[in-house]
């Protein structure tokens, strides 16, 4: 473990993939710089994977203007005017790719019922919405009746018309094409799904290969993710492929990995198989919280209390936690496997920021709210009592990232790389992770000048399965190296978290710190490793970095391996404590804390796991 600040001795392939990584950063608005053709070790590529704009109904009604020219323009690090506010902001570190996703119902409907050169506008609906002394609050308001329509499932049938909706997607395509450049910089093709019943969150973004179809499949064609399995399923017997990305597992209402099947009775082999088909990945923090673990579920775990969000949306009821936390999900997965024969929660990990203004808010210095008006200046975001309803969940975390392995910056190869579950998320941190699992990999594996050539040879990256144990092997040993965000904070420690299915077929977890900084060690007799320490100013929304490492890495096996019990391992990395989103907030604006967040956090990234299956 390398000591910040000091000289860091590399090999030629760690050498070589830091200058890969952190070009992007010396090259500030002209992301892809990095990419230098295709990498067959795979280059790691950061990007939005969940994002709204004006185009989106509820984005709309609290005010957002901003485009898709928007919200990809932001990405590239350019400047742009978040149309709430007026304020000029620009994106720190830009982005390789960007999939936005507006939501299906509706999609692109909105912009068009102010417009005047619209026939929409001369709607009853556009009448209302252009009526300079009509009060939004009414029960027959135009903005009541666009969010009782997405909340009830029951549509406006003037804007569901096929040739509406084929219209606005072929805008959106159009756009997306404009913006996209191969090797450079990748416009991901996608939709929402928004599945919303009773304020349980269903949702999907939907992700295409190409282009996609004509037009979105939408909740008012059904709330069943089945019913969109096989949408899904028929466009890809026409040629054109697409992945489901589930996101707010925390506030599904304990639906999300539910042993039985939404709304219905006991899932089945063939469900549990479309399942993993169509959803190969999975959301795991975004604005409206993390799906990781529940402290309640995960007791042992002191890094569990993060970024909390308790209740479904547009309900003021607590959502149900058991079936709705990520790492629970994973374990039920595994023990529907043994039973049914196929595993329908098996995830990889994204991240986004399901932001609603336009832009992604990854970065918790950089923060503008990501409600639209309901909390778009630091005085809402602060004070919850002044956004609509007193509505506290307007903005809780900052928005995550997803992290994708791929042979170079295009959507044939993203795409793929999100198929393959090669993929991990962050809390918006760019912190770069490899993660390898395999029999027998040598101890000092991660040294070697070729690391990466050598883990693919023997063994699986982050998404794969392990090969069938050899005789001569005990136990799987796995691979990990990490390095910091340049912009953030140095690394506290890399842990291996272990989900496995007892002998009674019981889900069991266990963590292990793999690699610590500073010299730390783990104490023997509680099994815990001492705190990193921190440098915040929380009063100035400062820290140092002089504690923690710019980089960890460890050759590890599993010291508890049952050959015998179903397992898988992922990877979490945490960083220093640095301040939150608020404290930066405050602190600029010369206002109080929130005394319902926390002044610091430790962000994080997530890998996708490693499946272990006895007999295979």
């Amino acid at each position: 473990m390398t000591k910040s600040g000091r000289a860091i001795r590399l090999g030629a392939f760690a050498a070589l993939f830091c200058f890969t990584a952190l070009q992007a950063q010396d090259s500030p608005g002209e992301p892809g710089k990095q990419d230098r053709g295709a990498n067959p070790l795979k280059n790691v590529y950061f990007g939005e994977q969940h994002l709204h704009t004006e185009n989106s109904p509820d984005a709309f009604v609290v005010n957002t203007r901003g485009t898709w020219a928007d919200a990809y323009n932001w990405a590239l690090g350019k400047e742009i005017t978040l149309s709430t506010t007026g304020e000029k902001i620009k994106k720190s570190t830009p982005y390789d790719f960007v999939g936005i996703t507006d939501h299906a119902e509706y999609f692109g409907v909105m912009p068009s019922l102010i417009d005047p050169k619209s026939p929409l506008s001369k709607t009853e609906l556009g009448q209302k919405m252009n009526d300079p002394d009509a009060d939004p609050t009414a029960p027959d308001s135009a903005i009541n009746q666009i969010l009782g329509s997405l909340i009830t499932g029951v549509a406006m049938e003037e804007f569901v018309s096929p040739e509406l909706q084929q219209s606005n997607w072929a805008r959106y395509v159009e756009t997306a094409n404009r913006f996209n450049k191969p090797g450079e910089f990748t416009t991901l093709i996608a939709y929402e799904w928004t599945s919303i019943p009773n304020g349980r969150n269903m949702h999907r973004n939907v992700y295409w290969e190409g282009e996609g179809p004509a037009a979105p499949y939408t909740a008012f064609n059904s709330i069943y993710p089945q019913d969109l399995w096989t949408f899904m399923e028929f466009q890809r017997n026409v040629g054109m492929d697409s992945v489901a990305i589930p996101h707010n597992a925390n506030v599904s209402d304990g639906w999300m990995f539910n042993p039985n099947t939404f709304l219905g009775g006991p899932m089945d082999a063939r469900h549990a198989a479309r399942q993993q088909a169509n959803e190969p990945v999975m959301e795991i923090i975004q604005t409206k919280g993390q799906s990781d673990t529940h402290p309640a579920f995960s007791p042992n775990d002191e890094f569990a209390d993060f970024e909390m969000f308790p209740n479904m949306i547009n309900v003021a009821q607590a959502s149900q936690i058991r079936y709705g936390y990520m790492r629970q999900g994973l374990g039920v997965g595994m023990a529907l496997e043994e039973e049914l024969g196929t595993n329908p929660f098996k995830f990889g990990i994204v991240a986004g920021a399901d932001s609603h203004s336009a832009y992604s808010n990854n970065e918790e210095f950089n923060f503008h709210g990501s409600h639209g008006a309901v909390d778009d200046t630091p005085q809402k975001r602060l004070n919850p009592a002044m956004q609509p309803s007193g509505d506290v969940n307007a903005a809780v975390a900052s928005g995550g990232t997803t992290a994708i392995w791929a042979e170079e910056n295009t959507r044939e190869s993203l795409f793929a790389g999100l198929k393959r579950r090669e993929t991990y998320g962050t809390s918006g941190t760019l912190i770069r992770l490899r993660f390898f699992g395999g029999w027998n990999l040598d101890s000092d594996l991660v040294t070697k000048d070729d690391f990466v050539e050598e883990a693919y040879a023997e063994g699986v990256p982050m998404g794969g399965d392990l090969p069938a144990r050899p005789a001569n092997a005990d136990a799987p040993t796995f691979a990990v190296w990490a390095l910091k965000d340049p912009e953030s904070g140095n690394l506290d420690r890399v842990q291996i978290i272990k989900v496995f299915v007892n002998k009674w077929g019981r889900p069991g977890e266990k963590i292990y710190d793999v690699a610590l900084s500073d010299e730390r060690s783990v104490d023997p007799e509680t099994g815990k490793a001492p705190p990193v320490g921190n440098t915040v100013d929380v009063e100035k929304a400062t820290y140092t970095n002089d504690i923690g490492d710019s980089q960890l890495s460890a050759v590890w096996t599993d010291p508890d391996f049952d050959p015998n019990q179903r397992a898988l391992y992922y990877v979490r990395v945490l960083e220093i404590p640095t301040p939150r989103w608020t404290t930066y907030d405050a602190a600029r604006n010369n206002l109080p804390l929130p005394e319902d967040f926390p002044a610091t956090l430790q962000e994080r990234a997530w890998s996708s796991p490693i499946w272990y299956t006895p007999g295979e």
